[in-house]
C-alpha cells in the first residue's frame, strides 16, 4: 500500500507521540512507499514561525529523509483539483492533501475523521 501521511501523523511519528497507535505505526512500516506532501512542510514552516509548533521545518525535512519517506511535490493539477472538492474541511492544507491522495492515488493516513467524507482512500487512525 502506498501512503500519504497527514501533517499531524508526521508530527506524531517524529515526536514518537503515543497518540500514534501501534496499528498506524505498523501500516507505515508495512507500506510499499510513504509520501510526505511538500504542503505539510509548508504547514509546519508556517506554524513554526508563528510559535504553534516547536519542530523546525528543516528538522522535519531531515526526519523525512532519515525515515526514507518520499516527498510529494504540489503540482498544478493537485492545486486545481482542490477547487473541485466539496467544501467540507475549511483547512486548505487538508484539502490539498485530499486532492493529492485522490489524484496519485495514495491512501491518506489521518487522525481527522472529517476527511473520511471525501474518499475511501482516507484511512482513519
Amino acid at each position: 500500500m502506498r501512503l500519504l501521511l497527514d501533517t499531524q501523523i508526521l508530527l506524531w511519528l517524529v515526536a514518537d507521540d503515543m497518540r500514534l497507535s501501534t496499528s498506524a505505526r505498523l501500516r507505515i512500516l508495512d507500506a510499499t512507499s510513504v509520501f510526505i506532501s511538500s504542503a505539510s512542510i509548508w504547514e509546519i514552516a508556517i506554524k513554526f514561525r508563528i510559535g504553534r509548533l516547536r519542530l523546525d521545518p528543516d528538522d522535519a525535512i531531515r526526519e523525512i529523509e532519515i525515515n526514507g519517506f518520499e516527498e510529494l511535490p504540489v503540482r498544478g493539477r493537485h492545486a486545481a483539483a482542490v477547487g473541485r472538492l466539496a467544501l467540507l474541511p475549511s483547512d486548505p492544507f487538508d484539502r490539498l492533501l485530499i486532492a493529492q491522495a485522490m489524484l496519485e492515488p495514495l491512501h491518506l493516513l489521518t487522525a481527522d475523521a472529517s476527511l473520511m467524507a471525501y474518499s475511501d482512500l482516507v484511512i482513519l487512525v
